[in-house]
Order: C-alpha cells, then structure tokens, then sequence
C-alpha cells in the first residue's frame, strides 16, 4: 500500500497544466448563451407570449396552459438548436445539492419512428418520487407522490445536452421538500413588509428585492493523491493527519501568484460560469495552502442562490478536466483554515435605492437607519434559529477555529454607524441624522500613490453578521451550504421584524404623532432593545465568548442542539406568520438537519474504524515488527545500547494499544446509540458519545505518523496534499 501513495505522488508531480479552451469572441459575446434569457425570449417567443412570461416572472401573473405551450416550443426550439436532446427539472432537495431526471424530446410518432416533442405541461410538471429524497416523515414509500413545478423567475439553461429547468419541489401533500420553495415564500415576505415601510420614505416603490452576493471558497487536491486517501474521499475531510512543518504559518499564499495549473481550472471554470449567465468577477488565492475563493457580481437572491448551486455541480466536472478533485468541505484539513461562503446580503427598492446604504438627506438618511436597525433587531429576536440556519456536522469544525467566527451570532457596526445609533438613542428629538462623507487619506512619505478613500466602516473579520457599508456580510455560511437556508430565515426574520415595526408605528400616527416623530421613538426602542447583539470587538477572544453568555445570546455549540431553535415558539410563530413554512414543514426540515448530522458522523466513524484497523495498526506493527528484530539482533552482538529503539518501542505500542482500545469503544457507542430511534436522542448521542472518539483517535495515529518510517506510510500525507499542485 505504501508503494501506493508513492505511485499517486508520481503520478501528481508528472500533472501539468491543462490548457484552458477560451470560448470564441469577448465575454460580452457569450455571456448568458446557454441561458433562456429574455433577449432569447424575444427571439423565439411570439410577442404575446413573451409579455405575458414577463408578467409572470415580475409580477407573479398566472400562465395559461395556451401560453405555457407557446413557451415550451420555442425554449425546446432554442435547446434543439444548441444541441440539447434531454431536458430536466432541476431542484434542489434537503440533501443539500440539486437533483434532475433526464427525459429526451423524443417522442414516438405511432409510425415507427419519433418526433421531438415538449409541452407546456412538461414544462410546468413533473413528478419525482418523493419519499426517496429527505422528507423527515412527510411522505412515506407507500405514499411517495410529489411534484417539481417550474420557477419562471429563474431562467432555463443547458449543461452539456440537458435543457435545465430550475423548479420548486413539494409533496402530493403540499408540504416544501426543497430549499427554494420556502426561499421563494421568504423573498416575498420581505418584499410586502419592506415595501410598507419604503413608503414612509417614498410613496412610488412598489417592489423591494432581496439581494445576495456570495463569496464561494474551496480547496483543490490533486486527483492521484485524493483517490489514495478513502476518508477524502468518502467523508470530504482528512480524518487523519500529521500538520506539515510548512503549512500558513508564512502568511504567504494568500493573494499570492495563482499557481499555473490552478489558473487554467480557474480560466475554465469562468468561462462555462459566464456562458451560463453567472457574472463571476473575483479569483484569488485564499489563506491556507491550495485553498482558493471565486465570488460573482451580487444578483436578485433566487437567481444568485440557483448559480451557486449550479456553480458547485460544474465546478466539480472541470476540476476533473485538470486532474484535480474540488473539496467544498469546511474543514478538510486539521491545522489550516477552512472554507466558508460569505453571504453579502441588502435590500433594494424598484426605483433603484440600496436601502442599507446610507443617503445624502436627512430623509435617505432616516430610511437607511431604520432599514439598518431592523435588520439588527431581527437578528437579535433570532440570532439563536440563524445561528441554526447555518450550522452542520461539517460547519462546526470550522466556526470558532479562529478562521471563523464563533458560534455566536452578533453584529459588527463600524464607528461611525455605531456613534449615530449612540446619538439617535440618547436624543430627545428628531433631530436630521447625518453621515460625513468619505474621508481623504494620502500616504505620507510616498508622493506618487494617489489619495485613498477611506470608507465609513472598518471590516471586522471575526464577526458573523457584520455591516460592511452598504449591506450586511454573513460570514458564518459554511462552503458545502446551500445559501437558500441562511437567506430564507434572515428575510424571514426581517420581514417579521419590518410587520412589526409598521404596525408599531402606524398606532403612533394613529394616536396623533406624527410620521417622523412616530419612526424616531420606535428605533430609539429597537436600538435600546438589541444592543446585546451588537459587538464590535474581538469576536475569537474568549473574553467575547463569556461576554456573549452574560448578554443573554445563545452560546450552545452542540449541534443537533442548535437545531432545537427551529422548534422553539418564537420561530414557529414567525415562519407561520409570514407565511414561509408551516409547523409540519419545520417539523420535518429538522427532523432531516437531526437524521443528516447522524449520518455525516456515522461515516466518518465508520471511515475512521477502518482506516485504523486496515492501515495504520497493520502499518504499526510492521514497523515495531522491524526495531523488534533490530532490537533482539543488537542483544546478541552484545555491548550495543538498544534503549533508544526500546523506547521507541513503547511509543508505538502504547499508541497503536490505545487506537484499537479507542476504536472498539467507538464503534460500541456507534452500535448503541444506532439503536435509538427518536432522531433528536441519536443526534445527541452521535454528538456526545461518538463523535468525541475521533479527535482522540486521531491525536494517536498523528504520532504514529511521525514516528514510522515514511516508506511505510501508506496514506499521502499533508505536505504532498497541500502542496503539490
């Protein structure tokens, strides 16, 4: 086996890079060309047709099944052109990545041969089995209906010869099975109460869209060295592993020169994004060694959600064209950063204005306060459910890892915005609030380097939710989620929030306040209310963790724990009340987080179980097999000091005894706690009495790795998984 990872290293070293093959013409010529976009509709839509898809995609206006025929011949006629023969709905499950059944437009004619066919009801329709996806109890194998039904907001797009349709997924019941069902729901929650509350300011906005610009971070391991390690590849993380002598502590991969092979995937990888209509812009080198992020321009947050997605499926594809395997968990590697997906989140009105941006008058200015500290009071109402939003078996090795921020949701506000919020807060009128402009800053010393802009806000790294300027960062997203989670309970949350301020305010006016008076006294209460949640400071010191706990935020770190938020009355209340998920859809979305968090753990178990005993105890032994023959022939010459390899020895007997003591109580707590059958107590139990094992395990095999002889060694180790690129 060792012969192995040194054939695997081999082979890696022998990789070059793949050259990348440029789509013809600029960017501006094939952005958007596998996509159904409206200048294609245009084209291949008859102009009735055409405005009443746009009535549906902007304003929600039911299709005709006469229409929805129209728009399926000449999407199908697009697709047939560009040399599709299958198309699919496309959605996106509780597993956390997307599914799709491929059917071929061919149809039989009745004459022996066939004719390519789409309707506007397999365009509308499909019927996937439903109990087979996670379903926490929904639908059961003798009751397995469920329907995809197309999103129109959401435009259709082809993969290789596969026309995509992005649809809602939900059950015969009427129950969300999906992500973007409830996403959707929450995008229009936050839409009807921000709107209400823009005409306060502006009696002209009519719609309020949620935005979303996310930040998608990932490793790239070389192929070769990823097949020869079974817990990359069946878990995504090394569950073992010496750190190398050489790993971030240099600081110097970050924003460093993008290595040759790497920037040929990235050249790739761009350019399919970009003919897919994903308007990917940044690339960079991240912290740790091969870790890299790729971030897109912010889009309406349905859309945006639907490419990351799609990202995460073709990414995998072209890292195999250059030989290497893309790793999206959050904690691959021990002793290095792990990966998130920083969520840039803001709002904006139908006539153009970023509602967490501040304005130029005292009236933009009095929006933007109180858009900003809605925001953060619902936030505070419910750090501990968005706090559960984003957490997962894989996501909890990564917050706190100070790479991350803790597990502990809070705000970071800057100077400036917190001094106003300080100075609205003790003001006794409705005096006009003000921001300074942009300070100027010119390098000392250095004439030729221009004047720098200085913005009205620091940027905080190791805060969760922090305010960046013109919209919120959530930070805590792990780089394996699906975005739609995170988003769905924050609008949510600030549409319950944004409903209840209105109604707040409309009984001052109503009393004989009047407006501006009636705003001002609601956001000095907000502002009093949820000043627990705001934390500019250090959020990695352990001053902040203890600081949390006294201010009355929820601080619990065991996952499945965590999950409990979703159940609470608070969080029933406010997804019934905005019409997002109803009791029986929490229910059962829980149920799944529960189940999903006992089988990520009981993988890794099993993985761990046999990679010990498969490879590192019969490595171990081989190698104590060798000092004992070396020890006994030093015995006989006589006169020779065998203490050293004596002492060896011991090491390894007292780690390779405590393996195989730690892995037989493991897999003894995996047996009995995979007899329990309440999803919640085997989650706990996984958490408490099983999952504690690994860390222990690991710290003996870590030794064992730097003790044997690296000849013997059978698993690539961290230094050619890191570096070898």
């Amino acid at each position: 086996m060792a012969s192995l990872r040194f054939r695997m290293v081999e082979e890696a070293l022998s990789h070059v890079a793949v050259p990348a093959q440029a789509p013809a013409g600029r960017s501006t010529d094939y952005f958007g060309e596998l996509v159904f976009g409206r200048n294609v509709m245009r084209r291949y839509l008859d102009r009735e047709t055409y405005e009443a898809l746009i009535q549906t995609m902007e304003h929600g206006t039911p299709l005709t099944r006469e229409v929805a025929d129209g728009i399926a011949a000449g999407m199908k006629q697009w697709a047939v052109e560009h040399g599709a023969d299958h198309y699919t709905h496309w959605f996106q499950p509780l597993t956390g990545g997307t599914a799709e059944k491929h059917d071929s437009f061919a149809e039989p004619d009745g004459r022996g041969g066939v004719l390519e066919e789409f309707s506007g009801k397999l365009l509308v329709q499909q019927e996937p089995d439903a109990s087979s996806f996670p379903n926490g109890g929904i639908r059961n194998t003798f009751e397995a209906r469920g329907y995809s039904a197309w999103d129109p907001a959401s435009p259709a797009f082809i993969v290789g010869s596969t026309l995509c349709i992005p649809t809602v997924f939900i059950a015969y019941t009427g129950e969300a099975l999906d992500y973007k069902t409830p996403l959707l729901r929450s995008l229009a929650a936050v839409d009807r109460a921000a709107t209400e509350v823009c005409r306060y300011f502006d009696r002209n906005v009519s719609k309020v869209f949620s935005y979303l610009g996310w930040e998608q971070e990932y490793f790239l391991v070389d192929e070769a060295l990823w097949a020869a390690r079974p817990d990359l590849v069946l878990t995504g993380r090394t569950l073992m592993g010496h750190e190398s002598a050489k790993n971030q502590q240099l600081e110097d991969h970050y924003f460093g020169a993008i290595p040759e092979r790497v920037i040929e995937f990235m050249r790739d990888l761009e350019y399919e994004s970009l003919r897919l209509g994903i308007p990917v812009k940044t690339r960079h080198n991240e912290v740790a060694p091969n870790q890299f992020e790729l971030a897109p321009i912010y889009e309406e947050a349905n859309l945006a959600n639907d490419h990351n997605q799609l990202l995460m499926t073709i990414m995998n594809k072209i890292a195999r064209r250059h030989n290497f395997r893309i790793l999206l968990h959050e904690k691959p590697f021990k002793g290095v950063n792990g990966s998130g997906k920083h969520n840039n989140w803001s709002l904006g009105t139908d006539t153009g204005v970023n509602l967490l941006g501040p304005g130029k008058t005292p009236s933009e200015n009095l929006q933007f306060i109180t858009f900003l500290v809605n925001v953060m009071a619902a936030v505070y109402r419910h750090n501990g459910l968005l706090k559960a939003s984003i957490m997962s078996a894989t996501n909890a090795h990564r917050l706190g890892a100070n790479e991350a921020p803790p597990a502990i949701i809070s705000t970071f506000l800057g100077a400036q915005i917190s001094a106003v919020l300080e100075k609205l807060e003790a003001s006794r009128s409705d005096a006009a609030i003000t921001f300074s402009a942009k300070n100027m800053f010119k390098m000392s010393g250095i004439s030729h380097i221009p004047t720098l802009m200085l913005d009205n806000t620091d940027r905080n790294r190791t805060s969760p939710f922090a305010f960046t300027g013109n919209r919120f960062e959530f930070r805590a997203v792990g780089s394996s989620d699906n975005c739609a989670d995170a988003m769905l309970t924050l609008n949510t949350a600030v549409a319950e929030q944004l409903t209840r301020f209105k109604e707040a305010v409309d009984r001052h006016i109503e009393s004989g306040m009047k407006k501006e008076k009636a705003i001002y006294e609601e956001l000095k209460k907000l502002i009093r209310e949820c000043k627990p949640i705001h934390f500019d400071g250090n959020g990695y010191s352990d001053e902040w963790k203890a600081e949390a706990a006294r201010r009355g935020l929820d601080c619990e770190t065991s996952t499945p724990l965590i999950f409990d938020r979703y159940l609470t009355a608070d969080s029933i209340r406010m997804f019934e009340s905005t019409g997002v998920l109803n009791k029986v859809e929490i229910e059962a979305r829980t149920e799944v987080k529960w189940e999903t968090y006992t089988k990520k753990i009981q993988i890794e178990g099993r993985v761990l179980g046999d990679l010990t005993m498969n490879h590192i105890v019969p490595i171990a032994s081989r190698y104590e097999a060798m000092l004992l023959d070396k020890v006994y022939k030093m015995a006989q010459i006589g006169g020779l000091d065998a203490s050293a390899d004596i002492d060896l020895l011991k090491k390894i007997q007292g780690h390779t005894a405590a393996i195989q003591t730690l892995t037989i109580e493991m897999i003894e707590a995996r047996k009995k706690a995979n007899r329990i059958e309440n999803a919640r107590a085997k989650a706990i139990a996984y958490h408490d009495t099983v999952e504690v094992y690994f860390e222990e395990i690991r710290r003996h095999i870590d030794k064992l790795e730097e003790i044997i002889d690296d000849q013997m060694w059978t698993l690539p180790k961290y230094r050619e998984l890191l570096f070898i690129r």
